[in-house]
């Protein structure tokens, strides 16, 4: 697999780094996940469960060996410092200041490793005023306009209902890992990742601080539709079903007008540019609207896709599971847990041609990996063992 060789430890939690990770070990990476010898990551009791088995854990764990050490003691450290002189990247996502309070400096661990890639993952970034305080994905949602924008112009500001912020993070860090490996080949030095949760949601939300900058503009709410083209905006059909369609291509907007019946406005100078059709939103949405509301959803896609048009269903998990497009990229995927027997969960984020990922098992029972990877792999003879177990360092 593309990155067989490539040995990461997990330190994080909940739930930027561990995606990070977990995408990481997707595409082979040796993934050493180190939780503490009591509590776990807390995904171990995040959300729903089956016989006591929790399904976030089942999926976040995935292609990671689980080892429990308290990196807060004294002899916990030791052992870290130890395995951290042998690896390639560590993701944390303590408070700032933790590792260095614990003995765990970056730089003291990367003048044992120089070689070695900290990524460090916290909700506002290694300085600023912020920076001591605790934070989650909710916040950055927040504090990055997202929620601002969200909702429709008469209701309140919209969170989303999924660890939007904490998603978009982790993609972010496991790219910002592989920037610093790619560099590594050229310099033999790892280095530093700061990321701050709060910022890759600036990046996606687009051009807004260019506009507020050169324009003074502060976009606002408008429910689904999008300030930038019309029509777009999500419609009902005659049999209650719920359809989305999208004409950010000028051509894909006048397609959808001539469908409709009201190839008349194609005409109209400000149709020409999506700014102007997103002020004329409700005209189009109107005879959009109007057109979907007489026929059934099935009509209603048939009709857009002869006509090259844009449009989907709103679907629920449910009708994912169902849909054949789905089915034939197998993105919903089987995996078989030794707890839980098959279950289905976000196959791998993208296929590569020539050396792709694969899902070689789930999430692990607390510390079952302790001997396999700290005794074996590291070398801590069975006596140290036993000794940090009984004295509850792992």
């Amino acid at each position: 697999m593309p990155l067989h060789g490539l040995t990461v430890v997990d330190a994080s939690t909940l739930f930027a780094g561990p995606l990070a990770a977990m995408i990481l070990g997707d595409y082979g990476a040796d993934v050493i996940k180190v939780e503490h010898p009591a509590k776990g990551d807390p995904a171990r009791g995040h959300g729903p469960s089956k016989d006591g088995v929790s399904l976030w854990w089942t999926m976040l764990g995935r292609n990671k060996k689980a080892v429990t050490l308290n990196l807060g003691t004294p002899e916990g450290a030791a052992v870290a410092r130890r395995l951290l002189s042998k690896v390639d990247v560590l993701i944390e996502n303590f408070r700032p200041d933790t590792l260095e309070r614990w003995g765990l400096a970056p730089e003291a661990l990367r003048e044992a490793n120089p070689r070695l890639v900290i990524a460090r993952v916290t909700a506002f970034g290694q300085h600023g005023p912020y920076r001591d305080r605790p934070g989650f994905g909710t916040l950055a949602e927040a504090m990055s306009g997202f929620a601002a924008i969200t909702g429709p112009a008469d209701g309140p500001p919209t969170l989303p209902p999924f660890g939007l912020a904490d998603g978009i993070a982790a993609l972010s860090c496991a790219q910002a890992i592989m920037t610093a490996l790619y560099a590594r080949e050229r310099t033999g030095h790892g280095q530093i990742v700061d990321l701050a949760i709060i910022e890759p949601m600036l990046t996606v939300l687009g051009m807004q601080a260019m506009a507020y900058d050169q324009l003074g503009l502060i976009q606002q709410r408008h429910g689904n539709r999008s300030v930038n083209n019309a029509p777009r905006n999500t419609y009902r059909s005659r049999d209650g079903k719920w359809l989305a369609i999208s004409t950010s291509a000028q051509t894909i907007a006048e397609r959808v007008m001539h469908l409709v019946g009201h190839p008349e406005v194609i005409a109209q100078p400000w149709f020409a540019t999506g700014a102007g059709r997103a002020a004329h939103a409700d005209l189009l949405d109107s005879h959009v609207g109007s057109w979907i509301a007489a026929r059934d959803a099935d009509d209603v896609i048939a009709a857009f896709t002869q006509a090259q048009a844009a449009v989907a269903p709103i679907y629920d998990i449910a009708d994912v599971f169902a849909d054949p497009q789905y089915q034939a990229l197998d993105s919903v995927t089987a995996v078989d847990d030794p707890r839980l027997g098959p279950v289905r969960m976000p196959n791998l984020l993208y296929r590569l041609s020539e050396t792709p990922g694969s899902i070689r098992w789930t999430g692990r029972d607390l510390g079952q990996d302790n001997h396999d990877v700290l005794g074996t792999w590291l070398g801590l003879p069975d006596e140290e063992l036993e000794t940090l177990r009984e004295k509850g360092i792992i």
